[in-house]
């Protein structure tokens, strides 16, 4: 089961060093890591998506509250939180394809970033489901290039981890 884990800890040099030192260390996968400064310069959020049971995110919790540079973290539920990640994706397109390759763009709520005389670049910024979709609309055309960030998260509601 994949969940996603939000840590704000003190931003400076190391942090993230330590963080991923405790995953490798206790041999857990992360899935995905995005890191960013907050409101706050002083405090950055990190959002990890960790695979595992129960019993390994609780572990993953309890290592990561004993480390120094953690301010606050919290485990968010899938259905309470608005999640999103950015794709890049350079794909094949000829005169006659690139009509089709818009329209699907249009769809998806995406945009060209860049367009060449035989490859157009999307963006789109939608959940991992959303762009695994948009992967496989794009495909028949031939992919050259596919880059992802990580994902970032936020708790629906008034709640904030802060």
């Amino acid at each position: 089961m994949k969940r996603t884990i939000s840590i704000l800890v003190e931003n400076h040099p190391g942090v993230l060093s330590r963080i991923s030192g405790l995953f490798s260390r206790r041999g857990f996968n992360i899935e995905s890591l995005a890191v960013g400064v907050t409101d706050d310069p002083t405090i950055s959020r990190i959002t990890i998506v960790v695979d595992g049971t129960e019993r390994i995110i609780e572990q993953v919790e309890k290592q990561l509250n004993k480390l120094i540079d953690v301010i606050k973290l919290r485990t968010l539920n899938p259905d309470e939180m608005i999640s999103r990640e950015l794709m890049l994706i350079k794909v094949a397109a000829n005169a006659a394809d690139r009509g089709e390759i818009m329209n699907i763009v249009k769809i998806m709520g995406a945009k060209i970033s860049d367009i060449t005389r035989t490859t157009m670049t999307v963006e789109v910024s939608d959940s991992a489901d959303r762009l695994e979709t948009m992967l496989e609309l794009l495909k028949p055309f031939g992919l050259k290039e596919v880059i992802r960030t990580g994902i970032v998260a936020i708790q629906k509601g008034t709640e904030s981890l802060r």
